[in-house]
């Protein structure tokens, strides 16, 4: 009888958990860009695409792309349509790894930023000021798109992932302990 209440204590506490966890587990995330997640670029990108799982908006300037030696991209006004963000790049700087960093609220509102680390094989030097004003960035056709996880997730109010899941672990540990002294006090 008395391991019949525990275990119904420890699963009602379990369930109430996997309920409360279940909103901040459904939040969209990245499902891809171009460039991709690791990518080794010969050439620079004219835009960049990033995929998301829901519908997004935008906060005024959503995405930067640095690199080596302070190198930072010119990113163009970004569109979003529906789950899709674009947004037209010009390309500036040495060869090695660049960071594409970007921030976006959900259709839930809550706000995301996380980054997309690729490769540049070859240095890009500034265009000339004429060559500048006469050329607007084209668009290129959408690569393959492959997971790109994300290093700087958040959840709601802001707070990383690992933080909810200390504090999931703290009330199932909660849990157990007030589901032990229930036991107790009623032998």
């Amino acid at each position: 009888m008395r391991f019949t209440r525990f275990g119904a204590s420890l699963l009602v506490t379990g369930l109430a958990l996997l309920g409360a966890a279940t909103p901040a587990l459904a939040h969209s995330e990245l499902k891809s860009s171009d460039p991709q997640r690791g990518a080794s670029l010969a050439t620079p990108p004219t835009q960049v695409i990033l995929t998301f799982t829901g519908p997004v908006t935008l906060p005024e300037n959503p995405i930067q792309i640095t690199g080596p030696e302070n190198a930072s991209w010119t990113v163009g006004r970004a569109e979003v349509a529906g789950a899709v963000v674009t947004a037209p790049v010009r390309a500036v700087g040495p060869a090695g790894e660049y960071t594409l960093r970007y921030k976006v609220t959900f259709e839930d509102s809550h706000v995301a930023s996380g980054s997309v680390k690729f490769s540049l094989g070859n240095p890009v030097a500034p265009p000339s000021s004429q060559a500048q004003s006469s050329q607007a960035p084209a668009s290129q056709p959408q690569s393959s798109q492959a997971p790109a996880p994300q290093a700087d997730e958040t959840t709601p109010a802001g707070l990383p992932t690992w933080v909810w899941i200390v504090l999931a672990a703290a009330a199932a540990a909660a849990g157990v302990v007030v589901a032990l002294r229930f036991t107790r006090r009623k032998d």
